[in-house]
């Protein structure tokens, strides 16, 4: 049951009809209840009528011969305040729900009941607690419901009891009868429809809905079918489909579409770099083992100086891959406080031709939530550019621009080309390569200098300097 049950497709089928289903349940009955309701009213005013047609005749003294029992074949009684049975329909064989079961008056009930003074002026209050005058019919009914057999037919019928006051045969109770026949026969009929409809109307919505789930889900599974062969055949290159329905599902397309591209961009970028790391590290490394191996056959040759440069690119090559790797992987910052100002001095310290100017008079400190060490190096990486290309002087400014901490590092040299402008932030990237290589740079600096800026939820960003050179400008959210 679980299995079959396991798909979106049952299980939406399934409840749409399990919903449709109580619904019909649910009007059906109502249905059924209303229109029983109403034929059983139907049937008690039908009684009512009769009964008051023959109250009106006994209002007006007419014998209980000549009274208009047998009309349409329904049941008809009078009883007497006494509860004896006075008159009857004369095909009358059974009946029971009314308040005598006799269907012949006793013999003794065609005597008079008193003189017409007397029973005149009878006031007496009937079961109902109204109060008659002689020739008064009363306004209130009593309705039950019972059974009758006349001529040999037996019925179901609903009673309803009318009250008269008479001048010469005193109180009396005329209870008619309607039968229930057409309100059996209508329930029947709707019955028997509902219990072969409903099935029919229920196995068509199951229909409809397995049909239009399936069709709404056929996107779906175009989607899993590609994702799975992607999976298998590691092209990430490929794309799900889109359909043109503008709805959720293809809302899924495109985010999956979008999910795949940045995904391959990723792999892209990984590949790239490794293949770049590669690269970068074969020359000091090729160059280390040359020495080494001509100061193993020949140590009057050993060039010390070379291989401890080339051991410190090493070095600091291994420690920018790290600190990239680490900021691939969604390396949170520290939350420090962290004053620019005197990072700025603290790392121009030592370095010539740099001046720092932080901040206005009155200003006050300039600070930024962070860690100082990434933050360190990425002026350290900005000051080291900027000291490459650079003729004479290097400025460092430290300010605020509203709600920002702005750091900025000119120089003036010969600047950087508008269309090189994002490029230089890529990693492995060298304007001038042969000059960067020679002065031990690995094309890591400016890229691990925008990770960590991006991670601190700044930006940096490259323009023309003052002086014609080169303006780096580190925007950070600034702290109170």
């Amino acid at each position: 049951m679980s299995r079959l049950l396991g798909s979106v497709r049952a299980r939406a089928t399934l409840g749409a009809t399990l919903v449709v289903a109580v619904a019909l349940v649910a009007a059906g009955t109502a249905v059924l209840l209303s229109l029983r309701s109403n034929l059983l009213g139907e049937a008690g005013t039908q009684a009512e009528r009769s009964a008051r047609e023959v109250a009106t005749e006994l209002a007006v003294g007419t014998p209980y011969g000549e009274l208009s029992l047998d009309v349409d074949d329904r049941p008809v009684q009078i009883v007497d305040e006494d509860g004896t049975l006075v008159a009857a329909s004369e095909d009358l064989e059974r009946i029971s729900g009314t308040s005598v079961g006799a269907v012949q008056p006793q013999p003794a009930a065609t005597g008079d009941g008193g003189d017409g003074d007397d029973d005149g002026g009878d006031t007496d209050e009937d079961d109902s607690g109204e109060s008659l005058e002689p020739g008064e019919i009363g306004e209130r009914t009593t309705v039950s419901d019972g059974s009758a057999t006349i001529d040999g037919d037996p019925e179901d019928y609903r009673f309803a009891a009318v009250p008269v006051e008479t001048r010469e045969q005193g109180r009396l109770t005329v209870w008619a009868g309607a039968p229930l026949s057409a309100e059996h026969g209508a329930v029947n009929t709707a019955l028997t429809v509902m219990l072969i409809g409903f099935p029919l109307l229920l196995a068509v919505v199951g229909w409809v809905t397995w049909m239009v789930t399936g069709r709404a889900l056929r996107p779906v599974e175009g989607i899993r079918r590609e994702m799975a062969a992607i999976t298998a055949s590691e092209d990430l290159a490929r794309r799900v489909p889109v359909p043109g329905t503008h709805d959720e599902v293809a809302r899924l397309a495109s985010t999956t579409n979008e999910t795949l591209s940045a995904l391959e961009a990723s792999v892209d970028r990984q590949r790239r770099f490794v293949a770049d790391a590669s690269h970068e590290l074969r020359s000091p490394i090729a160059s280390l083992r040359t020495q080494l191996e001509v100061a193993a056959a020949h140590p009057e040759l050993l060039d010390l100086d070379g291989a401890v440069e080339d051991t410190v690119r090493l070095q600091r090559l291994a420690a920018d891959l790290l600190l990239l790797a680490r900021l691939d992987a969604g390396e949170r910052p520290a939350d420090a406080r962290v004053d620019l100002a005197a990072l700025a001095r603290e790392e121009a310290g030592g370095r010539a031709g740099v001046r720092v100017r932080a901040g206005e008079e009155g200003e006050g400190e300039v600070t930024v939530a962070g860690s100082r060490g990434q933050l360190g190096r990425v002026l350290a990486n900005l000051l080291d550019n900027a000291q490459r290309h650079a003729r004479s002087a290097v400025e460092v400014s430290v300010r605020r621009d509203g709600e920002l901490a702005v750091l900025a590092v000119a120089d003036d040299g010969e600047g950087v080309p508008a269309a090189d402008r994002e490029r230089i932030f890529e990693r492995f990237v060298r304007l001038d390569a042969a000059r960067s290589r020679d002065d031990g740079g690995a094309g890591l600096g400016l890229a691990i200098a925008r990770d960590v800026a991006v991670r601190h939820g700044g930006t940096l960003t490259v323009h023309d300097a003052p002086a014609g050179g080169a303006l780096f400008e580190l925007r950070l959210p600034g702290t109170a």
